[in-house]
């Protein structure tokens, strides 16, 4: 159990040095029980003391690090049970299982497809994370298809094999490019342990329950190996979402250091939807890594746009810069067509006014991120707050015109907003799909 400030404070040399910044040894205490300060402070801790007070310390799900440079992905050190307390930091890992049985030919037409898989929404870049390489012929094909796969694609990488001369091989090929080894269970714990150690790279720990799970990461951890990822083998999906929930809530809540790392799921169906379906419940129930197989874009696009909404800030809405926007080859005719800068709502209206072809300029009103009704409701789309962005982003110096597009479910503030601003106020649609007719009409 993490320790309270009480506690901590009994370990500390009760001195009142105020060496540490703080009045007394007590609101120190307290400070270190809520994080906000770390114990390298106080000058009089012994080692003893330190070390009970950096286990303490430790963050309840472990940060976890796969691959290196601009692609490296982070997983772990989540802290909440459910979003709404704070928010969840580091997104789930969405990977894609190569089989080295297939021909080179189809493994480098699957890695050239993996790499594609990158997208835009609302202003973000949505990109896969991994490559994970299963065995399923000897040790030498296996290493073959690691170096044909590691020179084509530079996502991070899973070597899914139980045979420790073949992991051996291509742990030597992937030097400096910190793959994860999938997967230690009792049965070859040693000799994945020792390639772990020598490699320094992260292991998944396999057990069928979270009892073994705990048990098994508690050894590799006394051996040394502490860069752990956990998985409790293949389950039907209520079971695997039970164990998913419980190791979050066994860390989080009962401080249970054997369970304290992120999760690894694999997804084992033939139909896309069905795999589609799955890896979606389990990026929304706490897995740290879901590795498929389907590589189509329609499905990845849902698992990443799905992965999108749950990790965003749920108390921090998606904004834009407020600004005028130009949209195509605009000139000074070109249609003026107001909106919040709440992201959903700006490349909604984005994507359809490049859809009608016709060059207009989009002014982002600062709502602090609301949409369009909201932020009117909450008195932050007025027309006074209009008038002053027209004024503020230089939209009398971009057109010679003085006709401005409002969107239709606010209607009701056109009169007033054409007082304020001296613009002619036009209208627009409610919906923004009704957006290429209209601008085509108007």
């Amino acid at each position: 159990m993490a320790l309270s400030g009480l506690d901590i404070y009994k370990l500390l040399p009760k001195t009142n040095c105020r060496e540490c910044g703080f009045a007394t040894c007590l609101a120190f205490a307290m400070q270190l029980a809520k994080k906000a300060v770390g114990i390298d402070k106080c000058p009089h801790l012994t080692s003893e003391v330190k070390g009970k007070l950096e286990a303490q310390s430790q963050p309840p799900i472990k940060l976890i690090t796969i691959g290196s440079g601009e692609t490296r992905l982070e997983i772990g050190n989540e802290n909440v049970m459910f979003r709404h307390e704070e928010k969840f930091f580091r997104p789930a890992g969405i990977g894609f299982i190569v089989e080295d049985n297939s021909t080179d030919a189809e493994i480098k037409t699957k890695i050239e497809k993996i790499n594609e898989l990158k997208f835009e929404r609302v202003g973000q870049r949505l990109e896969v994370n991994l490559v994970a390489i299963r065995q399923n012929k000897d040790a030498k094909r296996f290493i073959d298809v690691v170096q044909l796969v590691s020179v084509n694609t530079p996502l991070s990488l899973v070597l899914m094999s139980p045979d420790a001369q073949a992991l051996k091989g291509a742990l030597e090929i992937l030097k400096g490019r910190n793959p994860l080894i999938y997967h230690a269970t009792k049965e070859n714990l040693t000799a994945l342990t020792q390639l772990a150690k020598d490699y320094k790279v992260p292991l998944v720990a396999q057990g069928d329950d979270l009892e073994k799970v705990s048990e098994l990461t508690a050894e590799l951890s006394k051996q040394g190996v502490n860069d752990l990822i956990i998985e409790t083998g293949k389950k039907p999906i209520s079971e695997k979402v039970w164990d998913l929930t419980q190791i979050r809530r066994l860390a989080l809540k009962k401080s249970n250091r054997g369970l304290g790392y992120p999760s690894l799921v694999v997804v084992e169906q033939n139909d896309v939807y069905a795999e589609a379906q799955e890896a979606a419940t389990y990026i929304t129930k706490y897995a740290g890594i879901v590795l498929l197989k389907g590589i189509e874009s329609w499905a990845v696009l849902s698992l990443l746009t799905l992965r999108q909404n749950i990790y965003t800030d749920p108390q921090k809405p998606l904004q834009i810069e407020p600004k005028l926007y130009p949209i195509g080859q605009v000139n000074d005719k070109s249609p003026v067509l107001v909106t919040t800068n709440f992201s959903l709502s700006y490349y909604t209206v984005l994507g359809e006014v490049e859809a009608s072809k016709i060059p207009a300029y989009i002014i982002s009103i600062d709502t602090e991120g609301m949409s369009v009704l909201t932020a009117w409701a909450a008195e932050k789309f007025t027309p006074q707050k209009i008038n002053e962005s027209i004024n503020k982003f230089g939209v009398k110096d971009a057109i010679s015109h003085k006709r401005l597009v409002i969107p239709g479910y606010v209607a009701v503030m056109s009169g007033e907003l054409q007082d304020e601003s001296g613009f002619e106020i036009i209208v627009g649609p409610k919906e923004a799909a009704g957006i290429p007719s209209f601008l085509k009409n108007l």
